[in-house]
């Protein structure tokens, strides 16, 4: 039994510290962070999970819930999170035993060691309750936003892909035993509902504003992708300074943080802007850009040049010919690790 907490009311755009040091989630892969790849993390199935599915409608099937977090900042990842347990254990454990809440409710110290006792074998949390990360980083997430019109891929697209992946990697490819689902959303509830229904027909699937604070399933999983989010800023900041980086932090990441702000327009490269923790879709990066300083950069095009490498793109081979060494000319995919 943890210890009761006192649970103080805390902004989603608020500056936190959590030392990676001292903790660092399952879900963090800081190459792949660091590299601004787009990335999912399954745990383990738990140890203690109920005796296979039957046909019985009694039977102690699983229950899962899906939230995100960072949906809405300029700087770092937005982390999507499902969070499994057995039925029985849905409420007694989430709630009696361990004070989960929404995650905004909860410090960030109080968060921090929620995760870190759900990562620790022989825990409760551990033994019986499985969950999942999708990490979706600032530069995929505004290469897709960014596409053409006609193929563009908005954040709410993207988000809706995250959770059925996530779904889909718990009950199909791990074959858990969930018939409940609930989803946190900030949009239509009964639109986004008959799209996951119509995907998952044999799952019972409930989607809610505030779920975060109505199913302890989905507090849990808004728990992880805070903890998850939060680390990964903070990985990313550290890797800053490594490189020579200076000033006082980014804050939380968000265009309402002055001190987020700050740090974008001191740090701004004249050309190429920031690195891969920045997404350059948002409104706050892209002013910044065309009208505090940035430098416009024409590329020049040899219309004959790309006509050519178009043509060969289309029809070129891939035996070695004429054909291949004029494609070799504009140079060639290499493997080697510079």
């Amino acid at each position: 039994m943890t210890e009761d907490i006192p649970m103080t009311l805390v902004s989603d755009t608020e500056a936190v510290a959590i030392d990676p040091a001292e903790f660092l989630p399952l879900s963090i892969d800081k190459s792949r962070l660091l590299a601004g790849e787009s990335y999912a993390h399954f745990s383990p199935a738990p140890p203690k999970l109920p005796a296979p599915p039957s046909n019985t409608e009694d039977s102690d099937y699983l229950v899962l819930g899906v939230d995100e977090a960072g949906r809405g900042p300029v700087l770092g990842p937005m982390v999507y999170s499902a969070f499994y347990l057995p039925r029985k254990l849905h409420h007694s454990l989430l709630t009696k035993e361990y004070n989960f809440n929404d995650s905004k409710v909860l410090t960030p110290g109080v968060r921090a060691n929620l995760m870190r006792i759900l990562c620790t074998k022989g825990s409760s949390l551990y033994e019986s309750c499985g969950w999942a990360t999708k990490l979706l980083s600032a530069r995929d997430i505004s290469s897709g936003m960014m596409r053409p019109a006609a193929g563009g891929y908005n954040l709410n697209a993207q988000a809706m892909d995250a959770t059925i992946e996530l779904i889909r990697g718990v009950v199909e490819e791990r074959k858990m035993n969930v018939r409940e689902v609930y989803i946190d959303t900030v949009g239509n509830p009964a639109s986004y509902q008959k799209k996951l229904e119509m995907v998952f027909p044999s799952l019972r699937i409930t989607v809610a504003k505030k779920a975060d604070s109505l199913y302890p399933c989905v507090s849990a999983a808004s728990v992880v992708a805070k903890v998850t989010r939060d680390v990964a800023l903070e990985v990313c900041y550290e890797v800053f300074e490594e490189n020579g980086g200076e000033g006082d932090g980014w804050g939380s990441g968000y265009p309402s943080d002055s001190k987020c702000v700050g740090w974008l327009r001191n740090n701004m490269e004249p050309v190429f802007g920031w690195g891969n923790e920045c997404r350059f879709s948002w409104g706050t990066a892209k002013e910044m850009i065309e009208l505090k300083g940035g430098v416009k950069v024409d590329w020049p095009v040899d219309e004959d040049n790309t006509q050519l490498m178009d043509f060969l793109l289309a029809f070129g081979g891939t035996s070695k010919g004429p054909d291949q060494e004029v494609r070799e000319w504009f140079g060639k995919k290499t493997t080697e690790v510079l």
